[in-house]
């Protein structure tokens, strides 16, 4: 049974899930539809307004089918066994399906290729232990066995994988290093943006380091300390140097490849073996056409 205790009041029970659970509003009114979600011990609508301190429980044993469809996709796989793999996620590629996109998700692709997944995360997220953003591209664990995405989990939860993100952002920092520590939590304005508050947030920690400057940009690699939604991109933007090309936190004319946010390298010891992994990728063309060109107006410039 998972339990949520409710921190805010005035929102409809099925807005306030959608926004602080994985689970998707149609999710939602399936497990409200069929008694699975109980509100302080009782059974309510969805459009009951949560009041704080409110309890709600989901109970376990619910089964919907699963309707998710295989594609065939051109998966990156950087590495693989018989309990993990490492992919590397192109920008616009959504990690699992949710409300309007069934069908066009790592998901679907890696259901296609293989049906040795792990299902401790339900049947809409077969395999997956953690996500990136939709238009952040770079390297993602996936579990093949339950047994090595409960390991991986712990791990996540208490740090132990490391991943150093690359981003391009607008602005020519001054600093070598800085730590950004700053609480993260949903934005009041905006509920599909999450932002720097004192409400309803949670601790985030990102540390940066320079790698080169430009004219009007910088090159910066940045390790998370803690791992909120939309950390970097919400981090940056709060400092003054947004991620470039970023439709959400910084650019509202990007272009459709969205950000420039790679995560570049994943290191992590295998719950299986216990052996030390280490892998890092390429940038993406997009990407690393922009920083050629930018490359190239320097050297003329000097």
């Amino acid at each position: 049974m998972k339990t949520i205790v409710v921190n805010e009041s005035g929102s409809r029970l099925d807005k306030f899930l959608s926004e602080n659970t994985e689970f998707s509003r149609t999710m939602i009114a399936k497990l409200i539809d069929n008694g699975f979600l109980k509100v302080n011990g009782n059974l309510l609508k969805a459009s009951y307004k949560v009041k704080e301190n409110d309890v709600i429980e989901v109970l376990d044993g619910f089964k919907e089918e699963n309707n998710i469809v295989p594609v065939k996709m051109d998966l990156n796989i950087v590495y693989e066994d018989d309990d993990i793999m490492v992919i590397n996620k192109p920008s616009g590629l959504i990690v699992h399906p949710g409300s309007g996109n069934k069908n066009n998700t790592l998901v679907n692709g890696l259901l296609d290729y293989t049906n040795n997944l792990s299902d401790l995360n339900g049947e809409e997220r077969p395999g997956i232990v953690h996500r990136l953003d939709k238009d952040t591209s770079g390297l993602m664990l996936v579990a093949k066995s339950n047994k090595a995405h409960q390991i991986l989990s712990e791990d996540f939860g208490r740090h132990a994988v490391r991943r150093e993100y690359y981003a391009l952002i607008k602005g020519v920092f001054p600093h070598n290093t800085a730590i950004i520590d700053a609480p993260i939590g949903r934005d009041e304005k905006n509920r599909k943006k999450m932002a720097v508050t004192a409400k309803n947030s949670k601790n985030a920690v990102t540390h940066l380091t320079v790698l080169k400057r430009y004219k009007d940009y910088t090159l910066v690699k940045l390790v998370l300390e803690t791992g909120r939604t939309h950390q970097i991109r919400v981090h940056l933007s709060y400092i003054g140097y947004p991620v470039v090309n970023d439709p959400l936190y910084g650019n509202k004319n990007a272009t459709s490849f969205g950000q420039f946010l790679h995560s570049k390298t994943i290191t992590f010891i295998h719950p299986i073996t216990k052996k030390e992994m280490h892998f890092e990728c390429d940038l993406p063309q997009e990407f690393q056409e922009f920083i050629d060109k930018l490359e190239e107006n320097k050297g003329k410039e000097e």
